[in-house]
């Protein structure tokens, strides 16, 4: 039986973990910019009705 390699494994883990921790925080950026650009939309739009 071959001998597991925890070095791989433990590397491959720390990568996806990576990975995840990048995708989140690029999902808050995006969600940050919505939000600070929407805010600024509706405001204007609503000046334009009055």
């Amino acid at each position: 039986m071959a001998k597991p390699n925890f070095q791989f494994q433990k590397r491959q883990k720390e990568l996806d973990r990576k990975k995840k921790n990048e995708e989140k925080l690029q999902r808050k950026r995006e969600k940050g910019l919505e939000q600070t650009d929407e805010t600024p939309e509706q405001s204007v739009e609503e000046e334009e009705t009055e």
